[in-house]
């Protein structure tokens, strides 16, 4: 007898157990929820909401959190109102990471780009600019902190969400970008960890 449990399986385990009631409580049920923890393979980058407070000493201009290691950009507003949690991409390499505190301190619609001088040495294939619009790596929207060349922005790539993929900036879909940027404000202060 195997080990795995398939959807289908797992679904019609479920009905059964649901439509029991009470006689779920038995050793069968046991023995399913077993062989179900079995054949379930966690998400090593699962999101779990976060609480301020340990990041931040205050909440002034609201709050950006940027967790590289499970690729979340966690937001919150200056009043606690709003809450937001957001899968990103993250730089490739250690060596393109910028960890520590910064700050929004521009704010572009329909922003164009340029590779950085390091990236164009990398990749001299690489065009020298690229105007607003689909084809654009920043995508729609794009918040400037003050390290220079490092942005929160948009991607035309949405496979690039949820791995290590940029080179050095963080990318949010297009849709939560554009909500990001509604959101927030110049002087919007943000943490990298």
């Amino acid at each position: 007898m195997t080990n795995s449990f398939s959807r289908r399986g797992f679904l019609a385990a479920s009905a059964a157990m649901v439509g029991t009631g009470a006689v779920a409580q038995t050793a069968n049920s046991t023995e399913i929820e077993a062989d179900i923890s079995q054949g379930v393979q966690r998400n090593i980058a699962s999101f779990r909401s976060l609480d301020w407070q340990p990041y931040f000493s205050n909440l002034n201009n609201g709050a950006i959190l940027v967790d590289l290691q499970s690729r979340a950009l966690h937001y919150w507003s200056e009043d606690e109102a709003i809450y937001k949690l957001y899968p990103t991409s993250v730089p490739l390499s250690d060596e393109l990471t910028r960890t520590g505190r910064t700050e929004i301190t521009r704010k572009v619609e329909g922003p164009s780009w340029a590779p950085t001088p390091s990236m164009k040495l990398r990749n001299p294939e690489w065009p020298d600019f690229i105007g607003p619009g689909p084809d654009n790596p920043l995508g729609t929207h794009a918040l400037h902190l003050s390290w220079q060349y490092y942005r929160i922005h948009g991607t035309h790539d949405t496979r690039k969400i949820g791995r290590r993929s940029s080179n050095g900036c963080v990318g949010l879909y297009n849709e939560q970008i554009a909500e990001l940027y509604a959101l927030t404000r110049v002087g919007t202060q943000v943490l990298l960890i």
